[in-house]
């Protein structure tokens, strides 16, 4: 392997911020050095990363910029002139690092790591790193044991006894180890709560969950060859259950680790006797007298939990690999955002009167623009709060419905657009009083979601207005990936805008989410380009939703234009904050701003759950959003992982019944899912003339 060189942005700190260094790959070393300038090469290093063991990361904030983590912790934030020189460094790193890690890995010498003797006296955490043991002395587990075995030429039928008491011998040491971390202050020079104790908490777990889970394999697969092969189509399952992760990272407490600990939180009959239920998949017609104002209110602010629980994370952190997709992850509980994804997507309909005036446009280009206003005003209400959480995976046959009413005084007209929005801006919510006045005098905007698949995870939606005879038709498939710090959620699908009334259809796409600083504050920012566009018109839309750079930049910026195609005219230009105020710059030299905090929220309606079926998100999830209102963290944990097991159960039977899934409001066709009647089925879609 030759040695690579040249210069590269290294990122020293907040006041000096990026300067230029000369860095050098010493491949037969292993060493990633850096010199002020090509001229001192000659000279000492100003710094030195050893490769074993570390990690190169692409960063997602550009196509420049990749961070090199060594074992030690410490990190160098590169940045290279272009992404072709980015892929270069990377991949040459990667190899190096790979090289000697596994040469490490062979010759099995003692690591440098961030590992603590806690028999030490020293006065800081510094002084009390020393190189670990590896990890057979670290549990204390024999050398001569582990030689008998290895001497055997034929095991034993009951070989795995050994073994399984080698384990517990193991588990006892890791749980010791545990208890002394936690018996440690919450403060002070050496605490429960330091960084490297919660990584060497996080990091034994792993490694003993790994090693139980294939030990029980081991276990299985001696069972079967004693019985026979395995049948086509058997699961493993796990023989015993695992310690909740709640149970076994809460700092500060002394928690003994007794099996009671890992029994679950019991379920209430009732609910078992519910869900484990035939399932109706036939369609349902929805009563809207029954449906009533929503009065839930599920604020997402605090912050605490996330606080307390970031050893769990850690936890997590600690499994997951770079680009991991994250589809099939269980995440903690206390992260859950008390709702449904199915719900969230309801959320974006929290504009009714934006939504039902788009079909008042009085020509083609005020139509999209009017779309693009829309579009854009919808992400705000769809986030609950500043601090990134997450909706809850849906249940597959999960279902919500819901409906607004809007005034028809209150729905700008086709007028220009410019006015339009200072009708809506202002306008306060109604009350349920006025709204049943109103009666006759009100559009209806009803939504309905279902999960249509569980692999892939895909989403179905579908609102209509039969009033003003438009309808929008969606289906969304969510891929989540770990990226490091963040976790990045990919939008697959599109959804297609259908106004009956003038015989367009207008194709979207949806931008990608990411959460970032998951070990600090999490918080949300929209990433990525979305387009939308009428083929009939020829009208179409580019909006570009930035992320933040790493040094300075605002946040949650979002630029874009409406374009007629066939003369290639921007018609329309918009920047601003997609969660604070857009800036919409006409063709006649016209400009409107439109303030997304004061803007007036519709609220849904929603059936009290009573009336609800048993697959309908709020009631599914009752048991789950009741106790993380109440903060009971174990008890929210348990009632998810019965619902997720259930499922599980319900597709393990159809895999092996051959018996395929049957929706119940959507259909397939091609690689999306639509609305089994969707309104241009039942209303004629009109050709009028431009």
């Amino acid at each position: 392997m030759e040695n690579v060189y040249g210069y590269l942005m290294k990122y020293t700190n907040l006041v000096t911020g990026w300067q230029y260094r000369f860095f050098v790959l010493n491949n037969e070393a292993g060493l990633l050095e850096y010199f002020v300038n090509e001229q001192s090469r000659n000279q000492k290093p100003r710094g030195t990363l050893q490769l074993a063991g570390a990690v190169i990361s692409p960063s997602d904030e550009d196509s420049h910029t990749f961070t090199v983590n060594a074992a030690s912790g410490e990190q160098y934030k590169l940045r290279a002139t272009d992404a072709k020189e980015r892929q270069h460094w990377v991949s040459r790193l990667q190899i190096c690092t790979q090289h000697h890690t596994e040469a490490i890995g062979k010759n099995n010498p003692p690591l440098k790591s961030r590992s603590f003797s806690l028999a030490s006296s020293g006065n800081s955490p510094i002084s009390q790193r020393r190189p670990s043991q590896n990890a057979i002395s670290f549990f204390n587990v024999g050398h001569s044991k582990l030689q008998s075995v290895n001497k055997r030429a034929h095991l034993p039928p009951d070989h795995l006894v050994e073994v399984r008491e080698m384990m517990s011998h193991a588990e006892g040491q890791q749980r010791d180890l545990i208890r002394r971390i936690e018996c440690l202050p919450a403060s002070g020079h050496l605490s429960s709560l330091d960084q490297d104790l919660l990584m060497l908490k996080a990091t034994s777990m792993a490694t003993m969950n790994c090693l139980n889970d294939c030990f029980h394999i081991l276990q299985l697969q001696h069972a079967s060859h004693q019985k026979g092969s395995l049948s086509s189509g058997t699961t493993i399952e796990w023989l015993e259950p695992k310690i909740p992760l709640s149970n076994h990272y809460k700092n500060g407490a002394d928690q003994p680790f007794a099996t009671e600990q890992s029994k679950p939180v019991a379920v209430p009959e009732e609910q078992c006797v519910e869900e484990s239920g035939p399932l109706a998949r036939e369609p349902e017609e929805i009563n809207a007298d029954d449906e009533v104002e929503d009065t839930c209110d599920n604020k997402e602010d605090d912050l605490g939990a996330v606080e307390e629980q970031r050893s769990v994370i850690l936890h997590l952190l600690s499994q997951l690999k770079l680009g991991m997709d994250l589809t099939r992850v269980v995440l903690p509980t206390f992260i859950l955002e008390k709702r449904s994804l199915l719900e969230m997507y309801a959320d974006f309909m929290s504009h009714p009167d934006l939504f039902i005036a788009i079909t008042n446009g009085a020509t083609a280009e005020d139509r999209m623009i009017r779309f693009v206003e829309y579009y854009l005003t919808s992400f705000h209400e769809g986030r609950k709060g500043a601090i990134a959480k997450k909706p809850y995976n849906p249940i597959i046959g999960e279902t919500f419905h819901c409906s607004w009413r809007m005034p028809k005084s209150e729905v700008a007209s086709s007028v220009s657009s410019s006015s339009s929005t200072q009708a809506v801006t202002n306008h306060t919510p109604l009350s349920e009083e006025t709204l049943s006045q109103v009666g006759s005098d009100c559009y209806t905007v009803r939504f309905v979601a279902e999960q249509v698949s569980h692999h892939p995870p895909v989403s179905g939606f579908y609102a209509e207005c039969a009033e003003r005879k438009m309808c929008v038709n969606a289906h969304v498939w969510t891929k989540s990936k770990f990226l490091g710090m963040s976790i990045g959620v990919t939008m697959v699908g599109e959804g297609i805008l259908s106004l009956l009334e003038h015989g367009e259809e207008y194709t979207f796409s949806l931008p990608c989410a990411y959460a970032r600083s998951i070990l600090t504050v999490p918080w949300v920012e929209l990433g990525g380009k979305v387009s939308v566009n009428c083929a009939k018109t020829g009208y179409s839309a580019s909006i570009t939703f930035h992320t933040k750079p790493f040094y300075g930049g605002k946040l949650h910026r979002v630029t874009g234009e409406v374009k007629h195609n066939i003369t290639n005219t921007v018609v329309c230009r918009v920047q601003g904050e997609w969660n604070s105020v857009l800036e919409f710059t006409y063709s006649n030299g016209e400009t409107k701003y439109v303030d997304l905090t004061k803007l007036a929220v519709t609220k849904k309606r929603v059936r009290p759950l009573e009336k609800q079926d048993p697959f309908e998100s709020r009631r599914l999830w009752k048991n789950v959003t009741d106790s993380l209102r109440e903060s009971e963290i174990d008890k929210a944990t348990e009632h998810k992982r019965t619902l997720e097991e259930r499922q599980r159960t319900e597709e393990r039977h159809r895999t092996e019944t051959g018996t395929p899934w049957k929706t119940k409001y959507f259909i397939k066709e091609g690689d999306g899912w639509v609305y089994h009647k969707p309104l241009w089925r039942i209303i004629p879609t009109a050709q009028p003339a431009e």
